[in-house]
């Protein structure tokens, strides 16, 4: 099975013959198209290998015969077909080789993306692109761009490799390719579209339906478990634990043939009740006369127990996400409402300002502008705040999203982040005040986004070892199944539920999070809630990894919110009442761990607090 998407397609692109080949008429022009395409490969047993693949073939004109074996329509989204060859040939050295058929398809040439080590750039009458592969055996043609299309050859290319200009030869370009980009992992795992072939296609439905996210779970697979199959040491191991737990006190012990494992005792979940939203009677309340937030501790225990009334989220948010300082006076609010509307104009000149000829030279900004505004056209158009053509809405996502290039230069824009501006902008209704909440929930968000995904990582990894603590059963099941590392909570975490709510409820859990209460990570307890609920059945069932995460990403828009929180908040009751007992085997060495007493303790992932 091959899963295909076409990231560049352009006719007239031409091979300008030489007088040096006897059986070309010299000066001879052979048009032709170039596409690049990238491609997935699933065998039966469902095993993945992606690659990208870059293609010049002679225009249909001049050739009597079509070469395809199977014809099939490239679109923008993700194709799925059983097979395909495109051209009536065989490569000699697989995918990523030259190949050159013996008549008039001798020009016609395709080669891997991971295969190409420089391109040449040059522009004269005609732009054109000279490509040097690994294997310096094996040359290419020249292709001349006589319609132009260059730029956008080279920034549909940057979505596959890293190209970098070489420091002997400014028309040259280095080709290195690394693992899939985040932002494109993020494209790809955001995509709707992949998810919703599985209702059109009989065939292969777990691949069609998990195409999209197994791009992102793969490389977190791999990274994490090529980590696994070393035995972790007894002090990492501890580490680990101690992070997920600080209430462990952990002993490192060497006696050979021993190891001390943990059993928890959580006794009965504490049965939980959710409360009313914040009134503005209460919210008045609890204001001096100057405009101060009085009682600070006690509001965000009545937001957390029952979340606000929607009335109230333009102004409270703003002290949630710390935009204004709770002990900020009205006149004092005024006065950074003021700086801050100064500041964000001045950065959104910046590039509102650039040249189009500028432009052309700032690779950075050019990718950071086409990501934005395909995101923005998806974004939340079922919502009414952005549906419908030329809404203002979306003018004023993509500017706030352009404008926070500007101010975080190093980030830029990652696919996903639009998705946590949308419920902000909505809120607000003001393009400032919508930038500065941005701003704040970034800081909060930030390692999401980085390319190393090292935030990800580290909350996939507490996320494991919370569960196992909560219900070693259910972890060692996912386990055996390869998902102990939780890699189907990926975009529950990524982008905060975002997905996986409706937009109502997105706004309540998020509010909720800002208050910090339970803890500063109650997101990684929502997991757990969400998991707890869903474990019957996945075990019962009796699912592997591909059904886990088909059953996972089909709860979206299926979840209950407030019996969520009840849940997590739950949890986090029965585990500040634990007790962890001891016992001794002798199959494994690695540490001791006393009792967890029930003070009331800060955790790091199942932060406690003594206002319940």
């Amino acid at each position: 099975m091959t899963l295909y998407q076409v990231l560049f397609e352009q006719d007239g692109v031409f091979i300008h013959s030489n007088s040096n080949d006897d059986c070309i008429e010299q000066d001879l022009l052979i048009s032709g198209s170039i596409r690049v395409v990238d491609k997935v490969l699933f065998s039966k047993s469902c095993n993945r290998d992606s690659s990208s693949v870059m293609e010049w073939g002679q225009s249909a004109e001049e050739r009597p015969h079509q070469g395809l074996e199977t014809q099939h329509s490239y679109e923008t989204e993700w194709d799925m077909v059983n097979a395909i060859s495109f051209k009536k040939k065989t490569f000699s050295n697989g995918d990523g080789a030259l190949n050159h058929s013996q008549e008039r398809y001798r020009w016609a040439f395709t080669f891997s993306v991971t295969d190409l080590r420089t391109i040449t750039v040059k522009v004269d009458s005609w732009s054109s692109l000279f490509f040097k592969l690994k294997d310096t055996s094996i040359s290419l043609p020249t292709l001349y761009f006589h319609q132009g299309g260059v730029s956008e050859f080279l920034d549909s290319l940057r979505r596959c490799a890293m190209l970098s200009e070489s420091p002997e030869d400014e028309s040259c370009l280095l080709v290195s390719t690394v693992n899939k980009t985040l932002s494109q992992s993020f494209e790809n795992l955001l995509d709707d579209n992949n998810f919703g072939l599985v209702h059109k296609l009989k065939k292969d439905p777990y691949v069609t339906t998990l195409g999209g996210f197994s791009k992102v779970t793969n490389y977190l697979y791999d990274a994490f478990r090529g980590a696994e199959e070393q035995q972790r040491p007894p002090e990492e191991r501890a580490d680990l634990l101690g992070e997920v737990i600080p209430g462990l006190e952990i002993n490192h012990q060497e006696e050979p043939g021993f190891e001390v494992i943990t059993r928890v005792d959580l006794g009965v979940r504490p049965d939980v009740q959710r409360g009313e939203p914040l009134s503005p009677e209460q919210w008045g309340g609890h204001q001096d006369p100057e405009g101060r937030v009085v009682n600070v501790p006690h509001l965000k225990q009545v937001i957390f127990k029952g979340g606000l009334c929607h009335m109230l989220r333009k102004e409270v948010w703003k002290f949630l996400l710390g935009y204004f300082p709770w002990d900020s006076t009205l006149e004092e609010r005024k006065a950074v409402t003021r700086d801050k509307t100064d500041e964000y104009f001045r950065m959104k000149l910046q590039w509102k300002s650039v040249s189009e000829e500028q432009e052309r030279r700032n690779s950075k900004l050019r990718d950071n502008r086409s990501l934005i505004e395909k995101d923005v056209n998806r974004t939340d158009r079922t919502n009414r705040f952005y549906e419908g053509i030329d809404n203002p809405g979306l003018v004023l996502l993509h500017d706030i999203l352009m404008t926070y290039c500007m101010f975080d230069f190093d980030l830029g824009y990652v696919q996903g982040m639009s998705d946590l501006l949308s419920p902000l902008l909505f809120v607000m209704e003001n393009e400032v005040d919508a930038f500065w909440c941005f701003v704040s929930f970034m800081d909060q968000m930030h390692q999401n986004f980085e390319e190393q995904m090292q935030g990800m990582k580290t909350q996939l990894v507490q996320l494991s070892s919370l569960l196992r603590l909560l219900d070693l059963n259910f972890w060692n099941y996912l386990e055996s199944q390869d998902s102990g590392f939780l890699y189907f909570c990926f975009r529950w975490l990524l982008i905060r539920f975002k997905r996986e709510l409706s937009f109502p409820d997105v706004l309540r859990l998020w509010e909720v999070m800002w208050t910090g209460l339970p803890c500063q990570n109650l997101h990684l307890l929502v997991c757990c809630s969400i998991l707890d609920s869903e474990k019957q059945k996945i075990m019962e069932e009796n699912y592997g990894f591909n059904e886990i995460l088909k059953h996972v990403n089909e709860l979206s828009m299926k979840l209950d919110i407030e019996e969520i929180l009840r849940k997590a908040e739950a949890i986090c009751l029965q585990i500040k009442g634990c007790k962890v007992m001891t016992e001794v085997t002798t199959r494994y060495r690695t540490f001791t761990v006393t009792e967890v007493t029930t003070r009331y303790r800060t955790f790091t992932v199942t932060e406690v607090t003594t206002r319940y």
